[in-house]
């Protein structure tokens, strides 16, 4: 096994660099396989279009269908409100019987791994453990290896799928000590990763300059926050999952503690589908809803308010009758505010 890992991350390194320019291109991969190969042939295909502005993405086992997701350039990714982040690395069908002595045997003729590895490698997969790479069970299976999550690469976790590649016939589990293997929950942990939602940037009345001591109403276009999901799916199990994220409150941070917030905790909760209250003339003596006072100038500056939205994600797939929790995420960006002292003159 030591002298497998070795060779294998020589090898992923090698790919990741390789692949760099991939990387830059309209399609978007769900993993990298080991050993500086891609992730396979019958079981991959290329990125497409859908018609409708999203990408259903695939590589290898996984595809994503990204077409009810978060776009736009202010678009991001959420960050788990835990400790918790999607798998770093997984398990997926890779090689056909074919496919795999193609990929192995130029590695052992290549005598660059040691004869001892060679040989045990041979016993496993050709003479003892399995017959042939398991040629019998052509259409019956399909030999399953690791991936790396796109944009994980460099992450500690992508060193923990180290197993060698294993069988697994169709429509059976893979082995119980894998808890890394596809299985739906796990195809909802990736479409995590793949959640796109919209910038938080407020509404905020007065705009871009407000008063000291003057209510500041703050509020959010909420036809800009609706659910949001995307579906992670290997068509060649017919598994899939449906990650959604959904909008539940607002946070405002005036980015000074010279301020009060409305309400006291500044987090502003979603209301039949509303994010605090607009503006409007007749307004000006009341408290609003959602929003801050500014008790000192900013000088000559501004101050950064920061709104973050907290998402509610669950997900739904194969074999899945209620919709199943997954950690908060949440997404924030910053907006500048000038705050003035009132001006008075005395007569």
């Amino acid at each position: 096994m030591p002298v497998l890992m070795k060779y294998r991350n020589a090898g992923a390194v090698a790919f990741i660099a390789s692949t760099a320019l991939l990387l830059c291109s309209t399609q978007a991969f769900a993993g990298y396989g080991h050993g500086g190969s891609t992730n396979g042939s019958d079981t991959s295909a290329s990125g497409k279009s859908d018609g409708t502005g999203g990408v259903s993405a695939q590589a290898g086992a996984v595809v994503f269908d990204r077409s009810k997701n978060g776009s736009g350039e202010s678009a991001g990714p959420v960050t788990s409100t835990s400790t918790w982040t999607p798998p770093a690395c997984y398990y997926a069908p890779k090689y056909t019987p074919d496919e795999l002595q193609k990929y192995l045997e130029p590695i052992w003729n290549a005598e660059s791994t040691g004869s001892q590895w060679d040989l045990e490698q041979r016993k496993h997969y050709v003479t003892d453990d399995y017959k042939d790479f398991n040629k019998a069970k052509t259409g019956k299976g399909y030999w399953w290896d690791s991936y790396v999550t796109k944009g994980r690469e460099g992450d500690p976790g992508a060193l923990d799928c180290d197993k060698p590649i294993f069988w697994v016939d169709k429509g059976t589990a893979p082995p119980a000590d894998i808890p890394e293997a596809i299985t739906p929950k796990m195809l909802a942990q990736l479409a995590y990763a793949e959640i796109r939602v919209p910038s938080t940037k407020v509404d905020l009345a007065p705009a871009g300059t407000t008063k000291v001591n003057l209510p500041t109403w703050a509020w959010l276009d909420t036809a800009k926050f609706k659910p949001v999901s995307v579906t992670a799916s290997v068509p060649l199990l017919n598994v899939s999952a449906t990650t959604t994220a959904e909008p539940v409150a607002l946070k405002i941070e005036p980015g000074t503690d010279d301020a009060t917030t409305y309400p006291a905790s500044g987090v502003c909760e979603f209301d039949n589908g509303h994010i605090g209250e607009a503006y409007a003339k007749g307004k000006s003596d009341e408290t609003p809803p959602c929003g801050v006072r500014y008790l000192r100038s900013s000088g000559d500056g501004s101050y950064k308010l920061k709104a973050t939205i907290t998402w509610k994600i669950h997900w739904t797939g194969t074999g899945v009758n209620r919709e199943q929790p997954l950690p908060n995420g949440t997404f924030g960006a910053e907006q500048d505010v000038i705050v003035q002292e009132i001006q008075s003159v005395n007569r």
